[in-house]
């Protein structure tokens, strides 16, 4: 996927960004074709690319080192809890960087 990068860390651990087209809200909608950066802490790159997969959103690859992420992507995404994070503008610095957890749809209680 191009505009996808990664940058390894010092201690081994790498941060992978992917653009990922914005997932549609139940019922439709949406604006087609929009696009969010997605940011992943992960032990290395393979995991990273679990770690999405495992959150539903599977068909991410990551081709190439086109756009690695910035140094003030790797510290955001750094000092989130979770290591997952994302925003719709990647060149708008005014929009902050928000949790995964608001961009997938929920799933209904008891859904496996």
């Amino acid at each position: 996927m191009a505009g996808g990068g990664f940058a390894k860390l010092p201690d081994g651990s790498v941060v992978v960004a992917l653009p990922l087209p914005l997932p549609s809200p139940p019922g439709g909608g949406g604006t087609p074709g929009a696009r969010v950066r997605v940011l992943v802490h992960a032990a290395n790159r393979q995991r990273a690319l679990t770690r999405l997969r495992n959150l539903g959103l599977r068909a991410v690859y990551l081709r190439g080192n086109a756009e690695p992420p910035t140094p003030d992507e790797i510290t955001a995404v750094l000092h989130h809890p979770d290591g997952l994070v994302w925003r719709s503008v990647p060149d708008d610095d005014t929009e902050s960087w928000h949790p995964i957890a608001t961009l997938l749809p929920r799933r209904p209680a008891g859904a496996a």
